[in-house]
């Protein structure tokens, strides 16, 4: 069936060339009665108002068990199903988070315990509110080295890595609120580890606020923006700066932390220039470490449908490390750094520093973008696994709640970890009760076991913050197939993936979406746009450049673009279609007026011979083809820079005495071509439903038009 639109109306043409109304040039009309007209916006909106406001019991209901997901699963939980395979996965991921806590406090330039604390309150917190049964959320490298940036550039503003003659000079809030005289904040009353959780927390509070106010707003579709080659090359980008961050303790070496632009390099700089100072007892340790720990990661991998768990082998080496350490005496005899005096029990309570928040807004935006992109992604990819749903929105309110709240615990921010995950299923975890099993592991360190840490060496935390990179480090690996799959997602990773590392990692995540959005734009700037052939014996047409064996109609030339029809790549539209076709209709006008004006001068210029009653050859030679006919499959919109490129074609066209026909537009084309006025009275367009049928109008036309002749 053929659509045809004259003014307002949609009719459909019957019959095919084949048929009798065809060859009579007689066309049965039947018309489409639109459905009724959509109600006014106003009353959209008060019908939404309505529903919005209205309460009643199992509204309320609904809302609670909605905002409160443990509140539908916990009263339904199979003891005798689930319990053991919870409390053993909880169990060895409390095992395995005690270690990486206290060493990723290091990253994020706080002390030992707040890891802990974090682990701890993110846990129960998520098991509240989130909606999938299997994540893990606590700490993740990338978001803790994040973290840290910020809390050293907040430090060092604040004067702390001033002498101490001068550091006490500096006034608390207190005071008379003046600077350090070089631009700095004034100094709080309190040590800089205390000042440096302040900043952690502040920030930690501002993110969870931005997450909560995602999931209000239902601006879950940010995270579209970040795709997943560009998420792995960013992760990839920020483990390389992790593990730089990191060195400095694998060696003993006593340098400033770098940060800002460029402070990868600055860092490797800052590292050769005191290479010579390398403690020999850190770094015999850190390779020792090495030598464990990467074996036993190995065979953890290659036996893990084997293994029941995973062997921890990061708490058995903090042990014997702890105990070398205090025996040895490493810290007293050889200098090396320690993590010094864990507290038990937990601190008091305190609110964020709100005259923080201006400094740090602004960097808690790509840190709550990141925290809950990867919450959500591992949550979706998980459920889809085993089988039931998550909601996107749910989760961005428990990962915001885990923010927020435990940032008046001393607590910096966390979010889902792909690792602890993983071993979280493979260990037999049913649901978030074994978080809450987790969460009393690190509770019994917490009250008990957190002092005898002191003698631990920081080096031994920088090899397992290390090791926890081989997962993002090993992508590298996956660059052929990458490569083989898509070369711009390829490309989209290594733009990122340098970027993050060399410059920064605010700057690397802002590169990469604005990169992957210009790939976007360019591959619809310059869209596949081929000609199509026939299949034999069926219905369809494809590449003439991408398959063998097509036909081709006579006199009938079909084109396929691939891509919007936008302002965008409008010209590209123009030049594709009259380099396919091989005929520029401007050019044929021009060409014919030029000739008719030759002529026009050789015959006023004539003598009275016969040479005027010679045919003139314009040196044209025939266009070759009656009919184009546009596949519009692909193009999703119109905007009115295209409606009028495509005015102006079909005018093109029709000049030099070809047909264009448009198949196979979506509803929205087809209000795009009404509303910009693309049929006019007396004006024969035709729309079809499919491209067969287009080509075969196009010849029963041409067939009615030669037999009248």
């Amino acid at each position: 069936m053929a659509v045809m639109t004259e003014t307002s109306n949609i009719h459909a043409v019957t019959g095919g060339p084949e048929g009798d109304d065809a060859k009579c040039g007689f066309r049965h009309r039947m018309f489409l009665e639109p459905q009724e007209e959509k109600k006014s916006m106003k009353a959209l909106l008060l019908k939404q108002a309505k529903k919005t406001c209205s309460c009643t019991p199992a509204k309320i209901k609904d809302c609670v068990l909605g905002f409160f997901p443990i509140l539908q699963w916990l009263p339904k939980y199979k003891l005798g199903e689930y319990l053991l395979g919870d409390i053993m996965s909880g169990v060895i991921v409390g095992v395995l988070l005690v270690p990486q806590s206290i060493a990723y406090s290091l990253l994020a330039g706080l002390e030992p315990i707040y890891g802990l604390y974090t682990s701890f309150f993110a846990c129960i917190i998520y098991c509240i509110f989130g909606t999938s049964r299997h994540i893990s959320v606590g700490i993740f490298g990338v978001v803790c080295l994040m973290v840290g940036q910020v809390v050293d550039r907040e430090v060092e503003r604040a004067g702390y890595d001033l002498e101490p003659a001068v550091l006490s000079a500096l006034p608390g809030p207190g005071g008379d609120g003046n600077s350090t005289g070089n631009g700095t904040a004034p100094r709080p009353l309190c040590d800089k580890s205390c000042y440096a959780m302040a900043v952690a927390a502040t920030m930690t509070f501002i993110s969870g606020v931005y997450q909560v106010a995602m999931g209000l707003f239902q601006v879950g579709f940010v995270s579209v923006y970040l795709s997943d080659s560009l998420l792995s090359g960013f992760v990839t980008g920020a483990s390389f700066t992790v593990l730089t961050s990191q060195v400095k303790y694998l060696l003993g070496l006593d340098i400033p932390r770098s940060g800002g632009v460029g402070s990868f390099i600055t860092t490797w700089i800052n590292i050769f220039r005191n290479i010579h100072r390398t403690n020999i007892c850190d770094l015999i340790t850190s390779s020792l470490c090495f030598l464990v720990l990467i074996p036993t990661k190995e065979l953890n991998e290659r036996f893990k449908s084997k293994l029941k768990a995973p062997i921890p082998v990061e708490l058995f080496v903090v042990v014997a490390a702890t105990l070398a350490s205090h025996f040895g005496k490493l810290g007293e005899t050889y200098g090396s750094s320690v993590s010094g005096h864990i507290p038990t029990g937990f601190l008091p309570p305190r609110p964020p520093d709100w005259a923080l928040i201006p400094n740090v807004a602004l960097d808690a935006i790509p840190i709550a973008i990141i925290g809950f992109a990867i919450t959500v992604s591992l949550s979706e990819m998980f459920a889809k696994k085993h089988g039931y749903s998550v909601r996107a929105n749910q989760e961005m309110y428990a990962i915001g709640f885990c923010n927020i709240i435990p940032s008046f615990f001393h607590c910096f921010t966390t979010s889902a970890a792909l690792a602890k995950t993983l071993v979280k299923e493979s260990t037999g975890c049913r649901t978030q009760v074994s978080g809450i099993v987790t969460s009393l592991v690190i509770l019994l360190v917490l009250l008990v076991i957190a002092p005898l840490f002191y003698s631990l060496q920081k080096c031994v935390l920088a090899v397992i913050t290390i090791i926890n990179l081989r997962g993002a480090l090993r992508k590298f690996r996956d660059l052929p197939k990458m490569w083989h799959l898509s070369r711009v997602d390829t490309v989209i990773w290594g733009v990122t993936m340098a970027a993050t590392a060399l410059i920064s990692t605010e700057i690397g995540l802002l590169v990469g979406v604005c990169f992957s959005m210009l790939c976007v734009i360019f591959r619809t700037q310059r869209p596949e746009a081929p000609l199509l052939g026939w299949v034999a014996e069926s219905e369809t047409y494809e590449s003439l450049s991408a398959y063998k064996n097509l036909q081709t109609k006579p006199g009938v030339v079909v084109f396929r673009f691939e891509a919007p029809l936008y302002y965008i790549n409008k010209e590209c539209f123009k030049s594709t279609l009259y380099k396919q076709t091989g005929v520029n209709p401007v050019g044929v006008k021009a060409a014919e007026k030029k000739a008719a004006k030759r002529m026009l001068r050789e015959k006023e210029a004539g003598s009275g011979d016969n040479q005027s009653s010679v045919p003139v050859d314009f040196g044209l030679g025939p266009v070759g083809f009656h009919t184009i006919v546009i596949d519009c499959c692909a193009v999703q919109f119109l905007d009115t820079a295209g409606i009028r490129m495509l005015k102006e074609v079909c005018k093109d066209y029709e000049d030099i005495g070809v047909q264009v026909l448009l198949a196979q537009c979506n509803p929205s084309v087809r209000s795009s071509l009404l509303r910009g006025e693309f049929f006019k009275e007396g004006e024969d367009h035709l729309l079809f439903h499919s491209v067969h049928q287009a080509v075969d109008f196009a010849l029963g036309t041409q067939g009615h038009g030669a037999s009248k002749n």
